[in-house]
């Protein structure tokens, strides 16, 4: 198995974490783990340089390559593809990859793109879905063609009036609302404007990182997430419910405090949860979902629809502490056992997709 991981985008660190604990979790009888990190300039470093940046689950790992400079191609056999060392030639044999990228160049379908080209069995979400999911106004667009409750929301593009567009976003959604990137993850980019300076500097912000940014109406309401595996048919988890630290769930809450909470299973009734599942099959069906993916929701108790759809992760945080990894836990999975059950679907799609027509025979 190819651990990919690290990625050029503002996520990097975030990856890296995700890196450590699927290491970790690995049956070193079933698998032969060979790491790859991307660095932040784009460099792929293989087994020991990569090792350097998975800290703590270095010495969990085999140290048997210590090479650099590789690219990913397809192989004789059409059941595997190969990393090719270009100094020195050096081929190596790759049954599946464990994509842990967040963030653009890697959750966005480019990567996923990669594999396709090589022929190579990778874990999660295909190409279609992946940019579906990492583009948040292509998302929504395909949940309102569907049907789907959700936000209200305005979109921008680099180029246009950022003053026009405040002055609209302040008209149509009020204040406060949230701003955010279109493609970016973890919360990085996004916040929360008051008034119209906020919403200025919200702005701002934004573009630093996307080119396409939205505005968003606020929604007050409890935070409800649902974990989905597999996609034929896909399964619901258990809900959980995110109670920020913060005014809303940050970067900073996320990963650099102890102030959130993660409930779960979360405090819904039966019927809530029946909701609220049907709508994260949804939304995952809406986006070409496969394998994987967090579905996260907002819950508003005063009013109908109750459950709007927030937004769909394809490669949600994966940490024994993440939670995607506890709401399969909660419903009967537990970590070891959930990273087999994704490394099977990889393998199986790509058995089916050989089969098709239009693949070159070998």
């Amino acid at each position: 198995m190819l651990l990919l991981f690290g990625g050029r985008s503002a996520e990097h660190d975030v990856s890296r974490a995700t890196a450590v604990s699927v290491a970790a979790a690995l049956d070193r009888d079933r698998y032969e783990v060979l790491p790859v990190a991307i660095t932040t300039d784009g460099r792929w470093l293989l087994n020991r340089d990569a090792q350097v940046l998975l800290d703590g689950a270095r010495d969990a790992l085999p140290r048997a390559f210590d090479i650099a400079g590789t690219a990913v191609v397809p192989s004789a056999d059409p059941t595997r593809a190969e990393l090719v060392v270009a100094e020195t030639a050096t081929s190596l044999a790759v049954d599946v990859v464990f994509p842990v990228l967040h963030g653009p160049y890697g959750e966005d379908g480019t990567v996923q793109g990669l594999f396709e080209l090589a022929g190579l069995p990778y874990v999660g979400a295909g190409v279609l879905a992946s940019a579906l999911g990492m583009d948040k106004i292509a998302m929504k667009r395909t949940f309102a063609a569907c049907g789907l409750p959700q936000p209200d929301y305005l979109e921008f593009r680099d180029g246009g009036s950022p003053a026009e567009f405040c002055q609209r976003a302040e008209a149509t959604l009020g204040l406060p609302c949230f701003v955010k990137p279109a493609n970016m993850g973890s919360s990085v980019g996004v916040s929360k404007a008051h008034d119209r300076a906020e919403l200025e500097a919200a702005v701002s912000l934004a573009l630093e990182y996307d080119e396409w940014i939205l505005a968003e109406e606020a929604v007050t309401g409890r935070e409800i997430e649902i974990a989905i595996l597999g996609d034929d048919p896909p399964t619901a988890s258990v809900a959980g419910e995110i109670v920020p630290g913060e005014e809303f769930y940050s970067y900073a809450d996320k990963y650099e405090s102890d102030r959130s909470q993660l409930l779960v299973p979360a405090p819904l009734t039966a019927v809530q949860l029946g909701e609220v599942q049907a709508l994260a099959i949804r939304a995952f069906q809406a986006c070409r979902g496969e394998a994987m993916a967090r579905v996260d929701f907002f819950l508003r108790e005063d009013r109908e629809p109750a459950f709007l759809v927030n937004e769909l992760n394809t490669i949600p945080g994966f940490t024994p502490i993440s939670m995607y990894p506890k709401l399969w836990e909660a419903s009967g999975v537990p970590y070891p056992a959930l990273v087999d059950r994704l490394v099977d679907l990889a393998i199986a799609r790509h058995a089916r997709r050989e089969k098709r027509a239009g693949r070159q025979r070998h």
